[in-house]
């Protein structure tokens, strides 16, 4: 069985609340609108279909705001380091598939900073056989383009693959093109839900 891993909420942490609230200091707007704003924006960067300085423009226009290439940069800055926090148990986890010889691969909505920053921090994303970053296939999840685009890229058919995501929309995403799927909760859920697939594998 391939495992096909989502990077936030999964094998990184979800975006910090002293990030984001550093994030919104930055910004200098009223927390609710400004979570509103950047996260409506949010698939268009992640898809590369704007640049992030036209995101976080965006972003400014929608709080009635004007950001500055200075107030741009920092809020680049802060954005990557409100996401940088890893799971150590499941990059522990991630490594022993790869050494076991296991297919694996990631698929993560993600921008272009942010994906340069965890190539250069964190060098354990190597295990990965395909790294699916939307900002560079052109697709999101739950798109179906995007596990498609993975299930080409590893070589399987999907049936072949186990996707684990802890959103039930990215879950049900991966299903819908013939994926198996594990909504994510644990590393201890996952290793039993993969020694049951072994097993049932192995009969």
């Amino acid at each position: 069985m391939t495992v096909l891993f989502d990077l936030f909420g999964v094998v990184a942490c979800h975006q910090s609340e002293e990030g984001g609230g550093r994030l919104v200091r930055v910004a200098g707007a009223p927390a609710p609108a400004f979570w509103e704003a950047y996260w409506a924006r949010r698939p268009s960067y992640d898809r590369a279909d704007v640049s992030a300085s036209e995101y976080w423009r965006r972003v400014g226009e929608d709080l009635g705001l004007r950001f500055d290439d200075h107030r741009i940069a920092a809020l680049v800055e802060a954005d990557i380091a409100s996401w940088d926090a890893v799971d150590d148990t499941m990059v522990a986890l991630v490594g022993e598939l790869a050494a076991s010889g296991r297919r694996i691969g990631l698929l993560s909505n993600i921008p272009e900073e942010l994906a340069l920053h965890y190539e250069e921090h964190h060098s354990w994303l190597r295990d990965f056989h395909v790294r699916a970053f939307s900002c560079r296939i052109g697709h999101v999840k739950p798109e179906p383009e995007a596990y498609r685009w993975c299930q080409e890229a590893l070589g399987v058919e999907p049936e072949r693959v186990l996707f684990v995501d802890d959103r039930r929309e990215n879950v049900r995403g991966a299903q819908e093109t013939g994926m198996r799927a594990h909504l994510f909760t644990t590393a201890a859920r996952l290793r039993e839900e993969l020694a049951r697939w072994d097993a049932d594998a192995s009969t």
